[in-house]
């Protein structure tokens, strides 16, 4: 599976009617640029507000999710959005002239398909991830709603369901990778209580609904005066109940298709943290309100981890050089070689690593009671793992030096001390033009910052005696 940024090759619309708001409702999903992320545009109003798909634009949670920007509103856009999640989408506008999307089937089924008739295509820029590594939980006492994520190399998900009731029961469901969506959650498809069903008819609040698109378990009896209100509601001339305790609207596409319709709403409602996601989320009594403050917390994590910027790296995957394949490309040598392993290496970045032990010979006179890397030579490691990053473009680095023109923008915010692990990362801030390189690099202890600095060198060919 690749690892660029996705949008639609085309765009493709669909019509039907919002669940909620019973209004006929055209959305087009076109493809959008990099870096997008998902963008909800009304049509239907003046100038065509958009609301970008962002957990920090949610007002409401009662029947669905609902974002509101400056005012505009959009309702129940969990379906869609895990549909485009289910297709590994990173990117799209999603124009639609009412508040809701369709609701369709109940389910993201038909947008799947939408998109998968269209096609879907790679872009230029590298996707990022919100890497989790270390336990997340948010829970909601008054529900018993919690929903946990924990460390993964792919997004997991997995749901338990159990409202209380011997209609439904307890189920689960499991989402071991998301190229699985398509034939294993997106056909789940909206349910609700007989009870939630009547609550809504006696308000208005379900005009667009259609029995083909809700499985409704019958938790209460079915009087006459509540079958003839469904009847009303649905245009049917009769109801009844089937044995497994649903109303005979629709048949189940799977036994525990109400815990896979909460998976398909995770997936939708976590997609608001506005991030890819590498971990395994595991969700007791989800709904969109724990779902959302979930997200928010991703969210929250997400960000600071972009503050940060912190590498994500395997110390157990074999390094690009060891110290003999760095001495072959430096001209360094202990104890002014300040690297002892290049763990990545591109056209325009690299990471190296530095174990920093009591021999260091600068700890006998810097600090010698407390000792501490001296910051001139944290910059000085940086400058070499910036060498490294040119040196291994050349084809006879033995015969090349790099030299600093000018070193900016330098700030030391942690301690570097015996026992540390710094991770250098350098990244070029433009091409490399005529030998002069312009760097951005960054040391880091654990998940913090150590050093950090603007570098500009020069390759320069050593003179031959």
């Amino acid at each position: 599976m690749s690892d660029m940024q996705k949008t639609l090759q085309q765009e493709v619309t669909l019509s039907g009617i919002g669940l909620h708001t019973g209004r006929e409702v055209k959305l087009t999903i076109k493809p959008a640029k990099e870096n997008t992320g998902f963008v909800f545009v009304r049509t239907d109003l003046e100038g065509s507000p958009q609301v970008e798909a962002d957990v920090n634009y949610v007002v409401a949670t009662e029947r669905g999710t609902t974002l509101e920007k400056l005012g505009v509103k959009i309702t129940t856009c969990e379906h869609l959005l895990a549909a485009l999640v289910g297709c590994d989408i990173d990117n799209a506008i999603l124009e639609m002239d009412a508040s809701e999307p369709p609701i369709l089937d109940g389910s993201s089924k038909f947008f799947v398909e939408a998109i998968e008739s269209v096609g879907v295509v790679d872009q230029n820029v590298a996707r990022e991830y919100l890497v989790i590594k270390e336990v997340l939980t948010y829970s909601d006492p008054a529900t018993g709603s919690e929903i946990t994520i924990i460390p993964s190399d792919t997004y997991e998900v997995t749901t338990m369901v159990d409202f209380g009731t011997k209609v439904l029961g307890t189920q689960n469901a499991t989402l071991k990778n998301i190229s699985e969506f398509k034939d294993e959650i997106s056909s789940a498809r909206t349910f609700s209580f007989l009870h939630e069903l009547e609550m809504l008819l006696d308000h208005g609040l379900i005009k667009g609904g259609d029995i083909s698109n809700a499985i409704v378990y019958v938790d209460k009896d079915l009087t006459p005066e509540t079958t003839e209100k469904l009847k009303k509601a649905f245009g049917k001339d009769n109801v009844s109940i089937r044995p497994n305790g649903i109303l005979d609207n629709l048949n189940l596409n799977y036994p525990n298709e109400a815990a896979r319709h909460k998976l398909l709403d995770v997936i939708g409602d976590l997609a608001l943290a506005g991030v890819k996601i590498k971990g395994k989320v595991i969700a007791n009594k989800p709904g969109h309100y724990v779902n959302t403050q979930f997200a928010k917390k991703l969210n929250r994590q997400w960000k600071l981890q972009k503050k940060k910027n912190v590498p994500d790296f395997d110390l157990t995957k074999e390094p690009v050089f060891d110290i003999n394949g760095i001495m072959k490309l430096m001209p360094h040598r202990p104890p002014f070689l300040l690297i002892d392993k290049v763990l990545e290496l591109s056209d325009s970045h690299v990471v190296g690593l530095k174990n920093v032990t009591m021999n260091e010979p600068f700890f006998v006179g810097h600090f010698p009671k407390e000792p501490v890397m001296p910051g001139v030579l944290q910059v000085e490691a940086l400058a070499q793992t910036g060498g490294i990053l040119v040196l291994a473009s050349v084809p006879d680095p033995e015969n090349y030096s790099t030299y600093f023109i000018k070193i900016d923008k330098v700030k030391f915010k942690r301690k570097v001390v015996p026992g540390d692990t710094i991770i250098f990362k350098i990244e070029l801030i433009e091409p490399i033009r005529r030998g002069i390189v312009h760097m951005q690099g960054y040391g880091y202890v654990g998940d913090t910052v150590a050093v950090e600095a603007e570098l500009m060198a020069q390759v320069a060919k050593n003179k031959v005696d």
